[in-house]
Parts: C-alpha cells; structure tokens; sequence
C-alpha cells in the first residue's frame, strides 16, 4: 500500500525535520552554484534551505507522494526548482547533478540497493552523497507501542501480524550498499536523536502513525492514534542514520 500523505499537514508539523535537515546541509559542500538532488523533498520546506544555500544554483525536487510535490511547486520558486513525481528506487534524471541530499526519507524505501544505485547513477563523477534518515532502533518505544495497541479489538482485524513499510538500517550494511553501488569515501553513522514535539499527536499521527492509520476505518483511527500516544509518550527516541559518500572522480 502507498503511503498517502497530508502535505499541508506536514509542513505544519515538521520542525524536527527542518532541525534535522540544518544539521545535515553543513556537511554538504556547496560553492553555491551547483544542481543539487533533494530525494524525497516533502512539502518542500527543507528544499528552501538547500535552495538558500544556492543563490546561483538549481534544485531538483522529487518526491515520490503527489500530494507532497503540489505542495512543494505552488511553495517554492519554478525558476530556481525543477520538481517533479518519482519513485528514487527507480529514478532516472535527464542531466547529471553536482550533489544529492536527502533528509527523512530513505528508511521509507525498502530497497536500498536500489535505491543507492539510482543516486550513483543521478550524480556527476566526484559529486557527493549527503543524507540522513531513521536507522535502526529509530522509535522503538512507539512502535511497539504501535504494536500492542493494534493487537487489540477492534484494531487487531486490520493490523495483527503486519510489520509496516519502514527500513530501520544500520550503519555497517548501508556502507556495504553504497560500496556496492559505486559509492567511495563512504562515512556512516547512527545518532540517538529525542525529540519531543510541540504537539505530540498531531505530529505522531501526521508523520509516524500514518502507515498504520491508513489501514484502518476513518472511524477507529482517532481512537488508535490517541491509544498509542497514550502509551508511548510524548517522547520520540528518534535515531538518525548518516550517510556521507562520493562518486568517484
């Protein structure tokens, strides 16, 4: 099932991925002039700070949520972003970019061969990789907490044994994914990252809780949202994967 996703929603929830995204964008380096990738560009607010780091340069937008790229276009400048609807595992671009980023999106692709295959391919020789996403034992405590309330009646009919459509990776096997790729001065790392949003429901049940909510009744999915918030805390224990590589030269 296709993830659906509230982009209006979204972008009014997602400060920690803005705060993500910030920390990220230092360790990608940009003379300011380039065509930089944003893989998974969300509603396009994290695109705009890539963009304020390009007064001379383009964006490439792509996400792969229709509802997400409509957002991203009416929000961010058509003369300065090419946006456009694609799956990254699948990803084909008509020019070479400098530089592909990405902030809290891979650990929604489930291959990640593909996936690392299809950035090699997008990037000019020497450009560099710079990325971040959920690694694994990212929210542990609200998934199972997910777990145990899904076990229960009346949710247990649409959610008992389904295991949901993250990817959690580790440090180890995504640089091995990205050596296999093609990828070289490949640094990985995983980060213990708590946040505790402004306003923990709305921000659970727009970003985390989404894929479960989608499988159940209109009706039944206030009630299993406010169970699991209920149960987990306000308290995300977010864990972040850093992904830093090349293409060669």
């Amino acid at each position: 099932m296709t993830r659906s996703w509230d982009a209006a929603a979204y972008h009014r929830v997602s400060a920690p991925q803005l705060e993500w995204a910030e920390k990220v964008l230092e360790r990608l380096p940009l003379a300011g002039d380039e065509i930089v990738l944003d893989a998974g560009c969300g509603s396009g607010n994290v695109t705009q700070l890539l963009l304020d780091r390009l007064p001379r340069g383009h964006v490439v937008a792509v996400d792969s949520s229709e509802s997400m790229v409509e957002h991203a276009r009416q929000a961010l400048d058509p003369d300065r972003t090419t946006v456009f609807q694609a799956d990254l595992a699948e990803l084909e671009l008509d020019e070479p970019v400098d530089a592909a980023f990405s902030n809290a999106v891979f650990h929604w692709i489930p291959d990640h061969d593909a996936l690392f295959a299809r950035l090699h391919a997008a990037l000019r020789p020497g450009g560099p990789l710079v990325a971040q996403c959920g690694g694994e034992g990212n929210v542990a405590r609200l998934h199972a907490a997910g777990r145990e309330v899904a076990a229960r009646e009346p949710y247990a009919e649409h959610l008992a044994g389904w295991t949901g459509p993250w990817n959690f990776a580790g440090a180890e096997v995504t640089a091995e994914r990205l050596e296999r790729a093609g990828f070289v001065e490949i640094d990985t790392w995983l980060e213990p990252y708590p946040i505790t949003p402004e306003n923990p429901l709305a921000f659970m049940t727009t970003v985390c809780l989404g894929p479960h909510l989608q499988r159940l009744p209109e009706e039944l999915r206030t009630g299993f949202a406010e169970a699991v918030c209920d149960l987990a805390g306000p308290e995300l224990d977010y864990v972040r994967l850093n992904v830093d590589a090349k293409k060669p030269s």
